[in-house]
């Protein structure tokens, strides 16, 4: 998929025409939300295949760096994310997505979590002293990734 070539700082910050700006290694930055709650999902990243996979079938897809393929949200656990709005930022180099999860689950974690945004820093002043970096789960676990990924 060829999207519109970049031109001026004018047209890519103010402009209507989509020119992403994709990295050296052919990825822009994506964040998922929850179209309903608001919730930040998840984060990861496309590349020109899984974005254009993406806006054809309105199932969130992404590159996975680690597989180096393109990744159909939902494609082993059935937690699907339709995509039912896409933004991206003032100067195109990241875009969001907002979604609607579905699935038996409604998660969207590999770890069984509705958000892979499950923990948070339990104490920011004792984090920002470097004296202690706990983390506190504030979620509660949906399903067991054990049954749901079965590896092949």
């Amino acid at each position: 998929m060829n999207y519109p070539a970049r031109t001026n700082n004018q047209e890519i910050e103010l402009g209507s025409t989509f020119q992403p700006k994709f990295g050296e290694d052919g990825l822009i930055p994506c964040i998922t939300q929850d179209i309903t709650t608001g919730q930040v999902l998840m984060f990861a990243f496309m590349n020109a295949e899984s974005f254009a996979h993406t806006l054809k079938t309105r199932k969130a897809t992404y590159w996975s760096r680690s597989r180096k393929k393109l990744w159909v949200k939902g494609e082993e656990s059935g937690n699907v994310q339709w995509v039912k709005e896409i933004y991206t930022d003032c100067d195109q180099d990241v875009v969001l997505v907002k979604v609607e999860q579905t699935g038996s689950a409604n998660a969207s974690c590999h770890n069984g979590y509705k958000s892979c945004f499950y923990r948070k820093f339990a104490d920011l002043d004792t984090a920002a002293a470097g004296t202690e970096y706990k983390l506190a789960t504030i979620a509660e676990r949906l399903f067991d990734p054990a049954t749901v990924y079965k590896k092949k």
